[in-house]
């Protein structure tokens, strides 16, 4: 599984999953990749030409900004959007949720295409999907 952090997600938490599973997945944060002011349709349009990643994002004007909501829709990616609570939370608070819903994250890959968007929840076990 190909696991990416965009810039308004904490990096800790992606250098820490990148050591919990070192050798089971790939996990990159946006400057990895890109310059740290890399335009959101840019990283979105390179990353669905290199394949399905799952995206973490807490930057919930993606899905409100009709163009990078419809580029993001089109693309081969997976999105994970945290809710507005949790993006507030503290980053132990945001990783103890990934953690927890880690299993079902390992699902989707197999089970959903390209281009879904769902929400990270405060609390629950399940994803909501955001619709188009």
């Amino acid at each position: 599984m190909k696991v990416f952090f965009d810039h308004n997600m904490s990096p800790a938490i992606a250098r820490a999953l990148d050591e919990l599973f070192k050798h089971e997945h790939e996990i990159r944060t946006l400057t990895d990749k890109f310059s740290r002011d890399a335009p959101d349709v840019e990283w979105i349009g390179e990353l669905s030409r290199e394949g399905q990643w799952i995206v973490f994002s807490g930057d919930r004007r993606i899905t409100r900004n009709r163009a990078e909501y419809n580029t993001f829709r089109a693309s081969n990616l997976i999105g994970l959007f945290l809710a507005p609570g949790l993006q507030k939370a503290p980053v132990i608070k945001q990783m103890e949720r990934i953690l927890a819903l880690w299993p079902t994250v390992e699902t989707l890959t197999r089970t959903v295409q390209g281009g879904a968007v769902f929400e990270v929840p405060m609390k629950g076990s399940r994803l909501r999907q955001l619709k188009p």
